[in-house]
């Protein structure tokens, strides 16, 4: 088949503006990843490239990458070449309903979409409406609230302290990854949280959730959007942070040994299933305490942990992908072998002539680009070996050869 894949950051969509290194980190590693694996088992893949990457020399698998220098650009040519291929995959953010509204634009052209429908995105992003989703069918949720922003601090202030414990979280009710989202141990630092929202959001409403002390951990779902399989646990590695500083998820690990992994994998599983037109790959963010696994998120979508789990699974999973939406079909038989450990690493802008030898390192999946808008740049690093301790160990290793590329040493 002939695959369009659109990353919404690496693809235009944000062209001429600044964004997150680290977002754009994620972003092109999922990118660069899917394509490498379509292509292996001989789909012909092509890719819409910000002008701004192109200039790196990029060793992208594609067979056609098409270059936009403008949102305009990039929207014009999404619309067009979706037309001309079999499928397309979008990879982007829930927030603001940037991936649901992309979806509906292609809704009408001539490729089939390997994404969830673009009203199944919008009922998962929604947290408060997957709280409701997750406790009709009995499955756990923190403690939540919804409430506005035309409120005043201290109205919401007596809402919080009216129902729930400190510390709590808040976060955009339509926020992807760690965006907005805030550690509050005491009322006076409400405030701060919500301007830490505004910032990310439009949506007037956001929630807030009884903070849940445990291991953050996501279940890696295939689905043909009437049943789902689970693939794998992984483990999150996240910076949770006050109003004053900015959350991150900083990387994970590939698969996670938890003696909640059955159950993990129950909720997951019944979550999705409950949501008509969840299809393709489905990532569910939970908290697993030692008894139970609280449901905290779903991102319809490629989430980062593909990046580690095309290396431990016994199958390819954009395959895997294709299949469960084209034809009805899960993969038979899961089987994962050994470990896979990625980490963003967050560096100053290095020089065009580093480039050359960080193409040459296999284990970094995205470059640390330098690009003008950004404040700093970030690279994405993977490793995989037989057992956890010597992946960590490789990906140390990994992590202190890219320093010492960008520091000229090598």
């Amino acid at each position: 088949m002939h695959i369009l894949i659109y990353e919404h950051i690496s693809s235009g969509g944000l062209s001429g503006e600044a964004f997150s290194a680290g977002v754009l980190s994620e972003g092109f590693a999922m990118l660069s990843t899917t394509v490498a694996d379509f292509q292996s088992v001989g789909h012909c893949v092509t890719v819409i490239l910000d002008s701004r990457l192109i200039t790196y020399g990029i060793p992208l698998k594609a067979k056609n990458v098409l270059v936009v220098s403008s949102k305009e650009e990039a929207k014009k040519t999404l619309l067009k070449t979706a037309n001309e291929v079999d499928a397309t995959l979008v990879i982007a953010p829930e927030s603001n309903q940037v991936l649901s509204s992309i979806v509906k634009q292609l809704k009408d052209t001539d490729s089939r979409s390997l994404n969830c429908s673009a009203e199944a995105i919008e009922k998962a992003s929604n947290k408060a409406n997957l709280q409701t989703s997750a406790t009709k069918f009995g499955l756990p949720t923190p403690e939540t609230l919804l409430l506005n922003r035309a409120n005043n601090s201290q109205k919401i202030t007596e809402k919080i302290k009216s129902n729930l414990q400190f510390p709590v979280v808040l976060k955009p009710i339509d926020g992807t990854s760690c965006s907005g989202l805030s550690i509050v141990s005491s009322p006076s630092q409400i405030a701060v949280a919500i301007n830490k929202i505004n910032k990310v959001s439009t949506n007037e409403q956001f929630i807030v959730q009884q903070f849940v002390e445990g291991v953050p951990v996501s279940v890696s779902l295939i689905s043909t959007g009437h049943q789902a399989l689970p693939i794998s646990l992984n483990k999150q590695i996240l910076i949770l942070e006050k109003p004053e500083a900015d959350s991150i998820y900083s990387g994970g690990e590939v698969p996670f040994e938890s003696k909640l992994k059955e159950k993990a994998f129950y909720v997951a599983k019944k979550l999705v299933e409950s949501i008509p037109g969840l299809k393709g790959y489905i990532g569910v963010d939970l908290v697993l305490t030692p008894d139970a696994a609280f449901i905290v998120d779903v991102n319809s979508r490629l989430t980062t942990s593909y990046v580690g789990l095309r290396k431990v699974a016994g199958f390819n999973i954009a395959q895997a992908i294709l299949n469960a939406v084209i034809r009805s079909e899960l993969p038979k038989g899961v089987a994962l072998s050994g470990y896979s450990c990625f980490s963003k690493i967050k560096l100053p802008k290095p020089r065009y002539s580093i480039f050359p030898k960080i193409y040459k390192t296999p284990s970094i999946i995205s470059p640390p680009f330098p690009i003008k808008e950004a404040e700093y740049t970030c690279a994405l690093v993977e490793a995989d070996e037989i057992t956890l301790l010597r992946a960590r160990r490789k990906l140390r290793e990994a992590k202190e050869h890219l320093i010492q590329i960008c520091q000229g040493s090598m």
